[in-house]
């Protein structure tokens, strides 16, 4: 093999092996369908009240669980969030969420500071779920108003 040769196999080597070190990363990453958002102009006010607010996000088991603020403020990615201080010890992802997006058919979508839906809860009845589940999240619950 001639020089040029053997630098080729290296680069490749190389290149697979890096390869290999980011597939545990991209296999962790959910990917999510993408829905439109939500379209505003029409909705009850009422009903888009109620949907800002104090929510709870729990697992299955009512064990975990983690307080958040759904904000009415936009910023980059969407709109505010607070997440309390001790939602990334019981939902590891929550250390990630910046923002959150109200999409069609009442979905909330939490987001990273790169824009990606990271999770999302759905209502397919009358309760928000995390389809598909994220660290063990099962439901988010809205709080009442203090």
């Amino acid at each position: 093999m001639d020089g040029r040769g053997s630098i080729l196999a290296g680069a490749l080597s190389l290149g697979i092996s890096s390869l290999g070190m980011l597939l545990p990363i991209a296999a962790g990453a959910q990917t999510f369908e993408p829905i439109k958002p939500m379209d505003t102009a029409g909705v009850d006010k009422a009903m888009l009240d109620d949907v800002f607010g104090r929510y709870e996000i729990r697992d299955a088991t009512g064990k975990k669980k983690c307080r958040i603020i759904l904000k009415r403020d936009y910023m980059i990615g969407g709109m505010q969030i607070e997440v309390a201080k001790d939602c990334a010890a019981q939902f590891p992802v929550m250390g990630e969420i910046t923002a959150w997006r109200l999409m069609e058919s009442w979905t909330i979508d939490l987001v990273d500071a790169l824009r990606k839906t990271r999770v999302r809860f759905q209502t397919p009845d009358e309760r928000y779920v995390a389809i598909p589940e994220v660290d063990g999240m099962d439901e988010l619950f809205k709080l009442p108003a203090r």
